[in-house]
């Protein structure tokens, strides 16, 4: 038995080479794509189309709402059970996502980090966002090259194992001990040259504003303080609907923020090359 892992940055072509391989084996596809389990988020996320979802059968996709947020652990037990029903079926299984922390939980198991304080939770939570992004750069400047450092969710878990622990997260991630899988394992990794990444990244924006992404932002008005909407596509355009920004600083805005987001990619992404 083997799951095959395809992997790569966003807008590298993960979608179609995994339905590619998914048809030549005959097998299934599962997502690992943390911003595509939410139904309501769909031009935003790069949801595979109608088409693409028929030529391959796709497991968690649109499959919560965003007012279920799906945690790792759940994932990683969510996941696992439906690969044991899949490979009762299928000699290969393809997964597809570019969410490292996603690849890793079913390729290592997830980490068992300790719980902060009540007073550290507290303390930190408070702590303005700048603040958070310095004392991270300080504590674990390898983790802080990869975060999205406008996650608030991502740094403040991070700094809680780091002062918790008194290592950096980035090496208590490192020296977790890989959980033996009842299936052999390989990760294929989707690499375009990074001009033609960016390229295909601003093209992908403007398509999604043409297929209407802000009519999908205004719709998840009600949800916008939820921690699954603090994505990039989304967090962006709020302040247009708000007035206070316009829709094109908006649309440059979310192409540099794709872009930042897909070079992070590329650094967890060298560890399986």
């Amino acid at each position: 038995m083997k799951l095959l892992i395809i992997t790569g940055p966003t807008a590298s072509g993960k979608t179609a080479e995994a339905i590619r391989l998914a048809q030549e084996l005959g097998t299934e596809i599962v997502s690992c794509d943390s911003r595509q389990f939410y139904r309501e988020m769909r031009i935003g996320v790069a949801r595979p189309s109608d088409e693409e979802l028929a030529a391959a059968r796709h497991h968690f996709i649109a499959c919560r709402s965003v007012t279920n947020p799906y945690n790792i652990f759940d994932y990683e037990h969510d996941a696992l059970t439906l690969l044991d029903d899949l490979f009762r079926q299928h000699e290969t299984v393809v997964v597809v996502g570019g969410s490292g922390l996603y690849v890793d939980a079913l390729r290592l198991g997830v980490t068992s980090m300790p719980d902060p304080t009540p007073e550290l939770r507290a303390r930190l939570q408070q702590m303005p966002l700048e603040e958070k992004r310095a004392q991270l750069q300080l504590l674990d400047p390898e983790y802080y090259a990869q975060v999205d450092l406008r996650n608030p969710v991502r740094l403040q878990r991070a700094l809680e194992v780091c002062y918790m622990t008194g290592r950096p997260y980035s090496q208590v991630v490192a020296d977790r001990q890989p959980v033996k899988r009842p299936f052999d394992i390989e990760v294929r990794v989707t690499q375009i040259p990074a001009a033609d990444l960016r390229t295909r990244i601003d093209r992908r924006v403007d398509q999604m504003v043409t297929d209407g992404l802000l009519e999908e932002v205004q719709s998840l008005l009600p949800y916008r303080n939820l921690s699954t909407l603090r994505t990039v596509g989304y967090r962006e355009l709020f302040p247009v609907l708000d007035g206070t920004k316009n829709l094109a600083d908006a649309v440059a805005e979310i192409k540099l923020n794709t872009w930042h987001y897909a070079r992070k990619q590329m650094t967890w992404c060298r560890r399986y090359i």
